[in-house]
Formats: structure tokens, C-alpha cells, sequence
């Protein structure tokens, strides 16, 4: 009886851990993907193959002392409070 007991307790364990595995790729299982992948001739965006980047180290070195030191923020604008009548008159009949 308690061996049968374990047994039935240990099935439910080994479920649950079947049901929950980590895979080695993220399409692990989505073979049509990749068996069109596979087929295909050139997979690589024709625009990877530009080894010359666009920029300037000048600038580049400028942009990450800005993120280093970024510069104060604004004061805040200034507040006019007025004080007594605001001079404009009701008249009533």
C-alpha cells in the first residue's frame, strides 16, 4: 500500500516537470519556420554586410559625457502674485 502510494505521488511530481522544460532555441518546436529558414538562400538583410558606420567619435565621446553629466534642469518660471484689486469694476443696475 505505501509503495503504491509513493509511486502514485512521484507521478504527479514527474508530470508537472515534464510539462514545465526549458528548450535550447527560442523556435525549438516551430519546425515550418525552420525548415523555411533553411531553404533560404540568403537570410541576412542585404544592408548587414555595410561595415562602415556613420557617426564621429567626437560626437559620439560628446553624447556619453551628456548621459555622464547631464545638464541642470530649467528654473522653474517665475510666479506673479498680485496682491489687493484686480482694477476692474462691475457695475450693477
Amino acid at each position: 500500500m505505501i509503495l503504491i502510494l509513493c509511486a502514485g505521488s512521484l507521478s504527479g511530481c514527474a508530470a508537472d516537470y515534464l510539462n514545465h522544460y526549458d528548450t535550447v532555441t527560442l523556435a525549438a518546436g516551430d519546425t515550418q519556420k525552420f525548415n523555411s529558414m533553411l531553404q533560404t538562400v540568403d537570410p541576412l538583410n542585404p544592408a548587414s554586410r555595410n561595415t562602415h558606420i556613420e557617426g564621429d567619435g567626437t560626437r559620439a565621446a560628446a553624447v556619453a559625457h551628456s548621459y555622464k553629466f547631464p545638464p541642470p534642469p530649467p528654473p522653474p518660471p517665475a510666479i506673479t502674485v498680485n496682491v489687493g484689486g484686480s482694477g476692474v469694476t462691475t457695475q450693477s443696475n
